[in-house]
């Protein structure tokens, strides 16, 4: 579930007047949510299975790199160029796909180890790694010259 959609969620159900508790508070009412435990374990594991991709992905680049390695000199050939210059932007964007997947399984496995980390705070270190791998624009085939 994206952040924003979480957020709008926890907002909606404060303005209707459903939501008597707060994860980050005692529970006022008395009526058992004092027993809401978080899962160490499930944390964790999220966080290794996310961290676990940079293998796969460091696999794929290497099996990218072996399938380029035979282009050689690009000069006078449009297409050769064209694929040489679709190798380096998608070689960059799996390296930072894979980048991303190791921050993220950290921050998954620390916020499950420490469970102290308040909702503002993953927030926040979901932001620094958002800002970090920003997205590139897709072009959707456009040439470049036009």
């Amino acid at each position: 579930m994206a952040w924003d959609e979480w957020e709008q969620l926890k907002a909606e159900a404060a303005v209707s007047g459903s939501a008597r508790m707060q994860l980050n508070h005692a529970d006022p009412m008395g009526v058992g949510y004092d027993r809401l435990k978080s899962n160490k374990k499930a944390w964790s594991t999220a966080g290794e299975g996310v961290s676990g991709l940079q293998d796969d992905i460091g696999k794929a680049l290497g099996k990218l790199d072996d399938g380029q390695s035979g282009l050689g000199d690009t000069s006078g050939c449009q297409s050769a160029a064209a694929q040489q210059e679709l190798y380096d932007s998608w070689k960059e964007y799996v390296g930072k796909v894979k980048g991303r997947c190791g921050e993220l399984g950290g921050l998954l496995e620390r916020s499950g180890r420490d469970l102290a980390m308040s909702d503002a705070d993953v927030k926040a270190e979901l932001d620094k790694i958002k800002g970090k791998y920003q997205d590139t624009e897709s072009v959707g085939g456009q040439a470049k010259d036009k």
